[in-house]
């Protein structure tokens, strides 16, 4: 409603706008102003009950996709004559469109940037990875360098390159798990591949920072259940191990002191077994022992104090290969004493 002058009331009186017929009528004597305006807002539609308060408006129209060039992702299709009618007209014009290159490649791409949501949706990814992913991919086959390469296996490595980036890191591992039967090492090629294809045109963007051990944290421990103080302890230990040389990859120490600040909760209900840890990580339970037993060594330097509160750390479990040599030595006399 606005004030405007009404040529009935000879005053400054308030208009009310009526959008459904487009006009502009006088509150006070009901004269029309005028008729038949153009609406300029956003055209919006709705199929439900306008009286009820379940009035949900809903913009007309799909949302376009901005790396999709043809027309934003707009294009015309012509349908098929119906089945009583003899002419052959509408058939051939609705297979026009479908002989065109364009077309095709439209199609493709389209395909491609589904399957890499339904990848991203799989993995729980949020958008912002799944659009880099798709925006490095668009730029792949605009390039077309790509076209005798394995197209599952360069969106796998997209999305890699994209949680890279956003420092929401997934292992080749993971990855291959929700693709079309890709291995890692095919995975490790297309990675290469899409980063020496890009590294020219996106500069800077397509640098990428070595993985740390605190960046599986906050997935792990949260897939895990694990409470705020564990969560708390898991990332001091994290921070503290870096001051040591632990050669181990990053994902198998964050697995490994989750295991091992686990094994040291007070509460039985909060401890996470080493079969819990290895399906949520991707990592063997052997690499989580080993990892723990390289671990051990530095357990009193790195584990904070306010959460060990004087509790002792079991030591590494002996593996069974060592048990097995072991008991083999025995029953030979082999290593005892006379």
């Amino acid at each position: 409603m606005e004030d405007e002058y009404c040529t009935d009331c000879k005053m400054q009186t308030k208009m009310a706008f009526d959008h459904a017929a487009g006009d502009t009528i006088c509150r006070e004597c009901g004269a029309v102003m005028e008729s038949w305006y153009i609406d300029e807002t956003a055209e919006y539609r709705t199929f439900q009950n306008d009286w009820g308060n379940d009035h949900d408006p809903v913009r007309v129209g799909g949302p376009t996709n901005p790396l999709l060039a043809q027309a934003g992702g707009l294009f015309t299709r012509v349908s098929k004559a119906p089945a009583n009618k003899n002419s052959d007209i509408g058939d051939n014009l609705s297979r026009l469109p479908s002989r065109s290159v364009r077309d095709h490649d439209y199609d493709r791409l389209q395909a491609s940037l589904s399957a890499i949501g339904e990848m991203a949706e799989r993995m729980e990814l949020v958008k912002t990875i799944q659009d880099r992913a798709s925006e490095m991919f668009v730029k792949l086959e605009d390039q077309k360098s790509a076209t005798k390469k394995n197209k599952d296996a360069l969106m796998a490595a997209c999305i890699y390159i994209a949680c890279r980036q956003a420092h929401a890191p997934r292992s080749p591992n993971e990855i291959s798990t929700i693709t079309n039967g890709v291995t890692k090492k095919e995975i490790g090629r297309a990675i290469n591949f899409v980063i020496k294809q890009l590294q020219i045109e996106m500069g800077e963007t397509m640098e990428m920072e070595s993985v740390q051990a605190g960046d599986y944290l906050k997935r792990f421990c949260s897939q895990l259940l694990m409470s705020k103080e564990q969560i708390k302890a898991v990332q001091e230990t994290v921070k503290r191990s870096e001051d040591f040389d632990i050669r181990r990859n990053p994902k198998s120490i964050a697995a490994s002191i989750i295991y091992m600040i686990s094994q040291l909760s007070a509460d039985d209900s909060k401890r996470r077994s080493l079969r819990e840890i290895s399906l949520v990580t991707t990592v063997a339970e052997g690499t989580i022992r080993d990892g723990y037993k390289d671990l051990f060594a530095y357990s009193s330097r790195i584990i904070p104090e306010w959460f060990a509160k004087g509790k002792d750390l079991n030591p590494p479990p002996v593996s069974n290969s060592r048990k097995r040599k072991n008991s083999a030595q025995d029953c030979l006399g082999v290593g005892t004493k006379k």
